[in-house]
């Protein structure tokens, strides 16, 4: 029996809502068919938003989404996207899919969206082949309450009051997609580009965010930390998990042996590995910087569904992706002191994502239900915890991971809540937990469990979801419990 302890004496720091974050880039059918449909469609939509994914993605609990890319924001000219449908530029989306852009989801289209979800906003800037003037004009556009050019183009175009924007992302993937730049060469064009990127609003800050590395490039991570310390909020890092590491053979979502399944847990849970040592590199620059790290893009890439688009990236998700939601996510918990937000690729439709559609139906994946049970932890205190815990071995990898991955938050009046992985696809484990100085009037439970390749589909959208958890038994200070094997659990401890 595994011993898990909780101290709700240690209160560590604020878990950032933002943690559990999303991003929807112009990629496939995230955007297009997944989350917009436009103001004509039979499928049934407010403003061209369809409801059945704006309703999900609200009780869910989505807190911010990053638009418009990825790869597509160093290629996006925001003004191609705004006035007249009938006038806005078409254009061929060369990084994904080769199909034509006709820009009718453009920037008021996006504020519109975050104004039905009741979210905040994270919009990624052009770079790569965008003027410092348009990024500059753009952030006016989006934010300035006064007498402009912009703020007059911005009424004309709909929204006399301006937008609410959080974050601004200042290039993306500048190492790669966004122009194959040097760290050095990326920190000075951060700083000169931000420089114009300006707070219009008298006590609004609009939080910065610079293009930190791919993986484990900790030489990126030095060199534009060191340029950006006294210019950004934030520095970016980009990770995902392919099971095979190979990307032109990444694996697929569903057929996959028990070998692959260790070995996407495993290179899931280098995450922690990753965060510690980029933050051990930014501190190395500048200890106690403001600057945060946000995990902007995470989740897991296979190859695309047969019969797809190559370029849409359209794939399914099962338990797996589950466990790797879950554990990811008590990382990022368990970082809350450092962590300011992260966003999972992507929200509807591609990649690790959230939800599924196609036509009228919508299908919510095992990812969903992990986002949707952690969702109380938001604006929680992260408190001290710890479970000892068996290591499972990978053998692609020759590396062991841990079977038990959990973290625990308390709320303002008082009530724990503790998240709990078992990584292992076959093996339950047993666990015991004490919480200090705390006498336990009631425990709810839920889980999302099932052998690890079950997934909805259009057909059977309830195969995965989740569901009371009963095998555990209270006691005065904690409780005692079996974790069934490839599950995510979640208790509510009443003191």
């Amino acid at each position: 029996m595994q011993k898990y302890l909780i101290n709700p004496n240690q209160k560590i720091a604020t878990i950032n809502k933002d943690i559990y974050g999303h991003f929807s880039e112009h990629l496939g059918r995230c955007i297009y068919d997944g989350i917009f449909v436009g103001k004509d469609s039979k499928i049934p939509n407010v403003n061209g938003m369809r409801c059945d994914v704006v309703a999900a993605l609200k009780e869910m609990g989505l807190p911010v989404l990053r638009w418009p890319g990825g790869c597509f924001a160093d290629e996006y000219h925001w003004k191609d996207g705004i006035g007249d449908l009938k006038d806005r530029k078409k254009m061929i989306n060369t990084h994904w899919g080769g199909v034509v852009e006709d820009n009718s989801f453009g920037t008021h289209e996006y504020f519109e969206l975050c104004r039905q979800l009741g979210c905040d906003t994270y919009v990624n800037g052009n770079v790569g082949s965008g003027t410092v003037q348009e990024m500059n004009e753009w952030v006016e556009y989006m934010t300035f309450d006064g007498v402009s050019p912009m703020s007059k183009l911005r009424a004309e175009n709909g929204d006399k009051e301006p937008f609410d924007l959080k974050y601004f992302g200042v290039g993306n993937e500048s190492w790669g997609c966004g122009g194959n730049m040097d760290p050095e060469y990326y920190g000075c064009l951060f700083k000169r580009y931000n420089t114009y990127c300006r707070d219009y609003v008298a006590g609004k800050h609009v939080l910065r965010i610079a293009c930190g590395p791919n993986v484990d490039d900790y030489h990126w991570t030095k060199e534009v930390m060191d340029k950006v310390k006294h210019h950004a909020d934030g520095i970016s890092l980009h990770y995902y998990t392919v099971p095979t590491g190979h990307w032109h053979h990444k694996g697929s979502a569903t057929d996959f042996d028990r070998k692959l399944y260790d070995s996407t847990i495993y290179k899931a849970y280098r995450m922690e590995e990753l965060v510690t040592n980029h933050l051990a590199m930014m501190d190395s620059v500048k200890p106690h910087s403001r600057v945060k790290l946000i995990v902007d893009e995470w989740g897991t890439w296979y190859d695309v569904e047969p019969g797809t688009n190559p370029g849409f990236l359209y794939q399914q998700n099962t338990m797996r992706d589950a466990i790797v939601a879950g554990l990811t996510l008590n990382i990022f918990n368990k970082h809350a002191d450092r962590i300011m937000m992260a966003n999972i690729a992507q929200t509807v439709n591609v990649l690790q994502a959230v939800l599924l559609t196609e036509g009228d139906k919508m299908v919510k994946t095992p990812t969903y239900y992990v986002f949707k049970m952690y969702k109380e932890h938001q604006q929680n205190t992260l408190i001290g915890s710890y479970i000892t815990t068996n290591s499972l071995h990978s053998e692609n990898d020759n590396g062991d991971f841990p079977q038990l991955t959990e973290s625990a938050s308390i709320d303002e009046n008082g009530v724990i809540y503790s998240t709990i992985t078992n990584n292992s696809a076959t093996k339950a484990e047993k666990i015991k937990c004490q919480i200090a100085d705390t006498k336990v009037t009631s425990i709810e439970a839920e889980i999302l469990t099932g052998e690890c390749h079950a997934h909805n589909t259009f057909d059977n959208g309830d195969a995965v979801q989740t569901v009371e958890f009963t095998d555990f038994r209270q006691l005065k200070d904690g409780f005692t419990a079996t974790i069934p094997a490839c599950s995510v659990v979640k208790f509510i401890i009443n003191p």
